[in-house]
């Protein structure tokens, strides 16, 4: 009777103790679940060009930043579609400039401007062949003025630009405007060219610029 009883009590606790192995674990799983969805709920939600915010539902987002000195290219994004940058292959030295419907938010032209030794009547002819509605978005890249003539600062000045008519050799400058805007607009960013506090050796530090551009409404 005593084996018989020994025998008992030994499958009890072998009993208890794989159904205790068996709660464990499961536990463990479930609790590891568990973590994963709420750590996987607690990432802030992707807003558009990777913006801090969202716009409103009648605006478009949109996010530039100017070149970094004459190594890293400038990049353009509107309405979530990187337009102009390095992996495009459609940047360069100077100006770099998109043409957005300000309807839309198609796409309608692209142009690269070299600002140290291109030629300046081609961005000229660029500019003044820009139509009403359109949205103007504008990065640097290296050296966006030693060409700069008074007809280009002032074309950009009508687009509402503020800081086009002082820009100067290898500043920083990002811009968004528009074609019939009657104000200055307040997406524009500057920085000049100094010794005392450049960033970098001989260029000041990138510019990054983002916001919501209203839609143009017919």
């Amino acid at each position: 009777m005593r084996l018989t009883g020994v025998i008992r009590l030994a499958a009890l606790l072998f009993l208890l103790l794989g159904t205790w192995v068996i709660l464990q674990t499961s536990f463990e799983q479930g609790w590891r679940a568990l973590s994963l969805r709420s750590w996987l709920g607690s990432q802030p939600p992707r807003h558009k060009c990777g913006n801090q915010k969202s716009c409103p539902r009648d605006h478009f987002a949109f996010k530039i930043i100017s070149g970094a000195a004459n190594v890293v290219g400038p990049s353009i994004c509107f309405d979530d579609t990187v337009l102009m940058s390095g992996v495009r292959n459609n940047i360069g030295r100077g100006l770099n400039i998109a043409l957005v419907n300000g309807t839309t938010g198609q796409l309608l032209k692209t142009g690269t401007f070299d600002m140290y030794s291109g030629d300046i009547k081609e961005l000229e002819t660029f500019l003044m062949e820009i139509k009403g509605g359109t949205v103007v978005l504008t990065a640097t890249f290296d050296d966006p003025a030693t060409k700069m003539n008074d007809k280009v600062r002032a074309l950009f000045t009508e687009l509402g630009s503020s800081y086009a008519s002082k820009l100067g050799f290898r500043d920083n400058w990002v811009f968004l405007g528009a074609k019939g805007f009657s104000a200055k607009s307040p997406f524009e960013g500057h920085i000049q060219n100094d010794d005392k506090t450049n960033k970098y050796d001989g260029w000041p530090e990138l510019l990054e610029l983002e916001g919501c551009a209203p839609r143009k409404m017919d």
